[in-house]
């Protein structure tokens, strides 16, 4: 009997439990247990049946979901751009990051690249800028944002409409310069008189014929006139870079009289000339010219040849018409350039192997680590790459200088020939000239040689470039 009542107990507390559990409190629904009876069958059919009865089992009435906002063209718009913009940063980072990576190490090629990857995202860039106020001034609504984004806009048209404006003076200078060397040219073909009876139609005409010539007219020959000034261009540069390193010389305390000797001893094969402890034969404030020698003597070795000996090329036999006229055209291509922003692009072309190989010959390690402390400059030279230096540049001046003197040698025909004034030859006027001013503008007699400092050109047709030395009277020698 016991047992009977503890089963019945533990059966009404799996009832209730399952009854509380179904029917949460506070659903306003009455239940109907009989708790007396024994059967746990009657009591689950009551409750079915109730249920059965179509009585709800919960009276909460569930909340509906919020109406969707639908999505407006201007969001759709905004979003669009905001993805493209992410889109473009990202591109525009990995380029920067390639870019960078170009420097280190040096490769022309990969930057090239890079650079005009980072122009193209920048631009992009621009362009949704300009499409984002463009839908500004399209929504409108504000009459105070419509100027502030006209203004914006004016702003960046402004450099391109600076930009126009530049060009079209430019194009009218180009257009006046064609004028005159119109005018130039029927001056020579002797139609001067026609020209000025001529109507706007016969004008016309003769434009168009002008430019025909302009297009088949073969590139002007270079001519020994243009040589000399090309010998001056290399005169001003070595002189230039020869006064800036005499002034490092005596600001690290050089014993310049003890340079010079040493200069003077290398211009000589005589024994008496190789000991370095006799007297110097350069005048007081003379040092100049003995650097200066010294400078050109280096920068000039292996001039007559059409690589400075830097390779073994034999174009200039093999085909010297395609040859000549390859050196004329990187005359005329590079002798506007800056040499440094050039070898910045290509730092091992062919000049700037010449450069390094003659500033490593000029400039010895002692001799740097003297005058700045350390061999920067010379390790960045010799691993092939140019330093952004006050004195580097100097030297590229000079070195450029004699690179286009030698282009325009090799690009006539026959090529000059150049010679220099040695140690102890007679001076003759019609072959050289002194660096070391007289009185009355010529060389007293009895004047000899003391050593070349730059040297001279025999042209085609007679044509003689004169070699600069410094002369001394026979007896000093």
């Amino acid at each position: 009997m016991m047992n009977n009542k503890v089963s019945n107990f533990s059966d009404l507390i799996h009832r209730v439990t399952s009854s509380c559990l179904l029917h949460p409190i506070g659903s306003g629904r009455q239940y109907v247990t009989n708790i007396h009876s024994d059967d746990s069958d009657s009591d689950y059919e009551d409750l079915k049946h109730s249920d059965d009865n179509g009585e709800p089992e919960d009276d909460i009435t569930p909340t509906p979901p919020a109406p969707v906002k639908p999505v407006t063209d201007n969001e759709t718009v905004t979003l669009t751009l905001m993805n493209e913009v992410f889109e473009t940063v990202s591109c525009l980072k990995k380029a920067y990051v390639s870019l960078q990576q170009a420097h280190c190490p040096w490769d022309p090629d990969k930057m090239r690249s890079s650079d005009v990857t980072v122009i193209n995202e920048l631009k992009k860039l621009g362009v949704l800028r300009e499409r984002f106020r463009r839908s500004v001034l399209r929504g409108g609504g504000v009459t105070g944002k419509r100027t502030v984004a006209g203004v914006e806009v004016r702003e960046v048209v402004a450099p391109y409409e600076a930009a126009m404006e530049k060009m079209t003076v430019e194009m009218r200078r180009k257009e006046a310069e064609i004028e005159s060397l119109k005018e130039k040219l029927s001056a020579v073909n002797g139609s001067g008189g026609r020209k000025s009876r001529s109507h706007s139609s016969h004008q016309s005409k003769k434009k168009v014929n002008y430019a025909s010539q302009m297009q088949v007219s073969p590139m002007p020959l270079p001519s020994p006139e243009l040589f000399e000034s090309c010998v001056n261009n290399v005169k001003e540069g070595s002189k230039s870079f020869t006064s800036l390193l005499l002034s490092l010389m005596k600001s690290a305390h050089w014993d310049i009289a003890a340079t010079v000797r040493s200069i003077e001893a290398s211009t000589t094969t005589t024994t008496n000339a190789l000991n370095t402890t006799t007297d110097s034969i350069v005048g007081p404030n003379h040092a100049k010219y003995a650097l200066e020698s010294y400078i050109n003597r280096k920068i000039f070795q292996g001039f007559d040849h059409e690589t400075f000996y830097m390779d073994g090329s034999l174009s200039s036999l093999l085909n010297p018409n395609q040859f000549r006229s390859e050196c004329f055209t990187q005359y005329h291509d590079m002798k506007s350039m800056d040499p440094i922003e050039l070898l910045g692009i290509l730092p091992t072309c062919q000049f700037g192997n010449f450069c390094s190989k003659k500033y490593l010959s000029i400039v010895h390690p002692k001799m740097e680590e003297s005058l700045f402390g350390d061999l920067e400059q010379w390790r960045q030279v010799l691993a092939g790459n140019h330093p952004r230096t006050r004195f580097y540049g100097e030297f590229l001046t000079a070195a450029k200088a004699v690179w286009l003197l030698h282009l325009l040698a090799f690009s006539m025909d026959p090529p000059p020939v150049h010679f220099e004034g040695s140690r102890g030859a007679e001076f003759d006027h019609r072959f050289m000239e002194s660096v070391v001013r007289f009185p009355g503008g010529r060389v007293a007699a009895g004047h000899v040689v003391g050593f070349p400092v730059s040297p001279g050109f025999r042209v085609s047709d007679g044509y003689v470039v004169k070699a600069r030395v410094y002369v001394v009277p026979r007896g000093e020698l």
